[in-house]
């Protein structure tokens, strides 16, 4: 029997929020559903969010409008968007709208509504912030969502043992899509072009924050390509903002296969050796070393802070409420910075 574990109330997490008086800014970053599933928890204790979104994303809808037309890929800009859509009618009516996925014979097969929406608008009005923060407006969106560059980006990674008949020999694969999914070792990641320039707005966004989210999400994928951009970076390590980790719930079949949650960290530190953390979150059922992973964390400068985070089906899914808890706990007990203290 799996143990008990009581959920944390939205409304008395709002209730606190509104006792402290201000709230805190915080910027988001990574991609895909593990920044969903952190937006969706920031969003319930702070109305200051912003999403800062990777555009490296090869596949799918987003692979084809990025080769057809030559935009930044919007899938993962639209997911953002989608989870901080509110609870109410109106949220929850669009988020789904703009999830919707054509079904059909012809060429629109496959395609998300959002992304649609997101490219007219791009096509439209020359400026993907812009573009961005109408649709946000569109939505109700709770935050705002950016590119972390404006430019689209191809992922490589370095990977030993990509083919299963060559186990030591180490090959490039190219793609965000082939990435997440590939057999072997990832031993490194880079993006092309390899010095991307970071969207202003994203710089400024983390310049001026009291709080910077990283994760969870695809490690090699989602999460360390934020830190391949060297004016994201340079933001990072001069923010005054403290910075969280959040780890996942498990590995991922494929990039970080038989990974343990103290090699995600070395692997990070590896790709970003200047960076450094104030806290790792991790959800407490899944580190069976709390020894190693507290020593890991440590070299990042960070403590670790354990909390049920999971979700109550048993899959690989944070809980928005929990982590809405476990990061307005983190927020509160690691010290703040700026009038909302």
């Amino acid at each position: 029997m799996k143990p008990y574990r009581r959920r944390a109330s939205t409304l008395s997490v709002r209730r606190t929020l509104r006792r402290r008086g201000a709230q805190p800014k915080v910027v988001a970053l990574g991609g895909g559903m593990g920044l969903s599933a952190s937006l969706a928890a920031l969003r319930r204790i702070t109305g200051d969010l912003t999403a800062v979104v990777t555009v490296a994303d090869d596949g799918g809808s987003s692979g084809r409008l990025r080769e057809e037309l030559g935009v930044l890929p919007p899938g993962d800009l639209r997911k953002a968007l989608a989870a901080l859509c509110g609870d109410d009618d109106w949220g929850q009516t669009w988020a789904r709208v703009i999830q919707h996925r054509f079904q059909s014979k012809g060429e629109i097969n496959g395609h998300a509504v959002g992304n649609l929406l997101i490219v007219a608008l791009w096509e439209q009005l020359g400026d993907p912030v812009q573009a961005l923060d109408l649709v946000g407006r569109l939505l109700g969106a709770q935050g705002r969502v950016l590119p972390m560059s404006a430019v689209p980006l191809e992922l490589q990674a370095l990977v030993k043992g990509h083919d299963p008949e060559r186990p030591e020999d180490v090959d490039t694969v190219c793609g965000q899509a082939t990435v997440a999914l590939t057999p072997g070792d990832v031993q490194s990641v880079h993006l092309v072009p390899n010095d991307p320039p970071a969207v202003p707005e994203a710089v400024e966004a983390v310049l001026d924050a009291d709080w910077v989210v990283l994760g969870p999400g695809s490690w090699f994928s989602s999460v360390i390509p934020h830190l391949l951009v060297p004016e994201l970076l340079d933001a990072l390590a001069e923010t005054k903002a403290r910075k969280v980790l959040s780890l996942n719930l498990a590995p991922q079949p494929g990039e970080t296969e038989g990974f343990s949650p103290q090699r995600h960290l070395e692997v990070l530190g590896r790709h970003a050796p200047k960076l450094a953390l104030d806290v790792v979150l991790a959800d407490e059922a899944a580190v069976p070393d709390r020894e190693s992973l507290a020593d890991a964390a440590k070299r990042l400068g960070a403590a670790v802070e354990l909390a049920p985070v999971a979700g109550p089906d048993g899959s690989a899914k944070h809980d928005p409420e929990l982590l809405a808890a476990a990061y307005d706990r983190i927020f509160r007990m690691h010290g703040r910075i700026g009038p909302w203290r």
